[in-house]
């Protein structure tokens, strides 16, 4: 039997972005759970418009352990993304409310944008191009691209993204090894060698990022990390902003030590209008579109809505975020 609706919303689906957020109300209108959308990522009108809600689906805002303490009825929420860092998932854990992300929506797509990026930076693309439309046709002031088969490709990280990045790439580069110590051996096909972070970092022509942001993670790749990597290597991170310390990365652009980068994220989106990065002539810079498909973005919002139904049913939701309480 379906929940009679409330006059007050039981589920506020906040900050949608490019996400077509009727979707995910008509999921929890059929469900017979009463909901509405907040175009807004501000704290104080998103605890406004939150108070009494069992659930919340979230988009870019963030939901800090203040706001939950001012959320007491609140059950679940769900992320519109595989990233979790806008909540504060021990706060929410340890509130007993159940956080689930989308995990594997795009994993095709951001592995495939990864993979176009990088031989973007290695084939010259952007700057072929804007030879082309000023006019050369000699290509004579490009440096001269390196074969993919002759480099190694390096991996942090190997959950979904990576594994199928690692397929698409195996035929064109040398040898693709990895880091991660949490995915499980029968993960690791017989084409991908695991390697420690030291190793990866010194050995990767390419190094692509992708782990999830979090204090450990945090400027992961940092000048001590930019300067042991091979000297003419390419970074890409489709992952997280924060994963890269970018005053070091254009440091390392600058000096010529790293031949390009692709950045679909930065510590700071939308960036500055005068982001020296977004300029770099050796830097490919997209806004945070390596998850966009026909598929993705429906089920970008669907999925959350279904996860939000679950758990207001008492049921399991498709893609809990295993967090343990804190011991008190």
């Amino acid at each position: 039997m379906s929940a009679t609706p409330l006059s007050k919303p039981q589920v506020l689906i906040t900050d949608a972005a490019d996400l077509d957020h009727t979707i995910a109300l008509d999921l929890l209108s059929a469900a017979g759970i009463q909901a509405e959308y907040l175009n807004s990522r501000d704290r104080s009108e998103i605890l406004a418009a939150a108070r009494g809600c069992s659930g919340i689906i979230l988009g870019y805002a963030s939901l800090d352990a203040g706001m939950i303490a001012e959320l007491p009825e609140l059950k679940v929420v769900a992320t519109m993304s595989a990233g979790f860092d806008m909540v504060d998932v021990r706060a929410a854990a340890d509130a007993g409310i159940t956080v689930c992300t989308v995990p594997s929506a795009a994993t095709q797509d951001v592995a495939t944008h990864a993979f176009a990026g990088m031989l973007a930076l290695i084939r010259q693309i952007p700057r072929s191009q804007a030879l082309t439309r000023a006019g050369d046709w000699t290509g004579t002031g490009l440096p001269v691209p390196p074969r993919p088969s002759n480099l190694v490709l390096g991996l942090v990280g190997f959950g979904r993204i990576a594994q199928y990045l690692a397929e698409l790439a195996a035929p064109a580069f040398k040898e693709i090894i990895a880091y991660d110590p949490f995915t499980p051996a029968e993960f690791w096909p017989a084409t991908v060698r695991q390697v420690g972070l030291d190793e990866l970092i010194a050995t990767s022509n390419v190094l692509s990022l992708h782990t999830p942001l979090t204090p450990n993670t945090e400027n992961l790749i940092d000048a001590t990390a930019l300067a042991a990597m091979p000297d003419g290597s390419y970074l890409v991170n489709v992952s997280r902003g924060g994963l890269v310390d970018e005053t070091a990365l254009l440091a390392a652009l600058d000096s010529g030590k790293l031949a390009g980068a692709m950045l679909d994220v930065l510590a700071q989106e939308p960036a500055p209008a005068d982001h020296p990065l977004v300029a770099h002539p050796s830097a490919i810079v997209t806004p945070h579109t390596a998850y966009r498909s026909d598929a993705s973005l429906r089920e970008y919002i669907a999925l959350p809505a279904r996860n939000a139904i679950a758990v207001l049913r008492g049921a399991e939701p498709e893609t809990p975020l295993r967090v343990a309480a804190a011991a008190h």
